[in-house]
């Protein structure tokens, strides 16, 4: 595989969303000439998740730079370790440690709104007796914690529509930390009421990433593509030569 070759950039979402939350990224990156791959994370178990997403990476022929938002960044935290991974931007995102859980970074600091929003909801365990957690954020809670700057009627839709996160995943221990061998940006959401814009400040100062700061909500994807998109931009041609 050549590093020459021109990279596929794949978009991780995070917890209470989906692939559509990159919707106004997209064609900032395409327009840009650059090839994109939005996958759905399954959002059952940090592990198994980036066990899928590293599958879908080992799928794409040539470099991935590889782009995670929120809990996606914990995914991409495992996931980036792929070979062809060339480089990691962390969005509004968690970079954990070897060994260390979401929970665990989480809380170095004091909580986010969001932790009084959240909603509990069991869900049956496939080929077990076992029941699970779900957890999602109040509908009538989400556009202000998540989503504050971006367009009410979207933000009401997206309440609405939720991809749920399993508990289980808040509390495994990440098994590799792909930052430690790969450059790395990181994005934080000034405005952030979901994660401690802290959290994501500390996450991306110990990895020793190229950081930027933009006040945006959670969403900055929404609110913020075009920063997003120059920030992945500027990952691609770092990694170019």
């Amino acid at each position: 595989m050549s590093r020459h070759a021109s990279p596929t950039v794949v978009l991780v979402h995070g917890a209470f969303a989906d692939a559509s939350s990159y919707a106004r990224v997209i064609p900032e990156l395409t327009a840009a000439g650059l090839k994109v791959l939005a996958p759905a994370v399954p959002n059952r178990s940090l592990v198994d998740d980036a066990a899928y997403i590293a599958s879908v990476i080992r799928a794409v022929e040539g470099p991935v730079i590889l782009v995670g938002h929120s809990y996606g960044g914990a995914v991409i935290t495992l996931a980036g370790a792929e070979d062809n991974v060339r480089a990691l931007v962390y969005l509004a995102g968690y970079a954990l440690e070897v060994g260390e859980s979401l929970g665990e970074l989480q809380g170095r600091f004091p909580d986010s709104a969001l932790a009084d929003a959240l909603v509990y909801t069991p869900f049956p365990v496939a080929g077990s007796d076992e029941t699970g957690t779900d957890v999602s954020v109040e509908a009538g809670e989400f556009p202000a914690l998540f989503a504050a700057d971006v367009d009410p009627e979207l933000a009401a839709v997206l309440a609405v529509s939720q991809r749920p996160l399993a508990a289980r995943a808040f509390t495994e221990a990440a098994p590799v930390a792909a930052w430690k061998s790969k450059p790395s940006w990181g994005l934080v959401a000034g405005s952030d009421r979901t994660i401690n814009p802290d959290v994501e400040r500390y996450g991306y100062e110990r990895a020793g990433m190229t950081v930027v700061e933009v006040d945006s909500s959670h969403l900055v994807m929404l609110a913020q593509p075009k920063a997003v998109a120059e920030l992945i931009q500027d990952a691609v041609r770092s990694t170019a030569h």
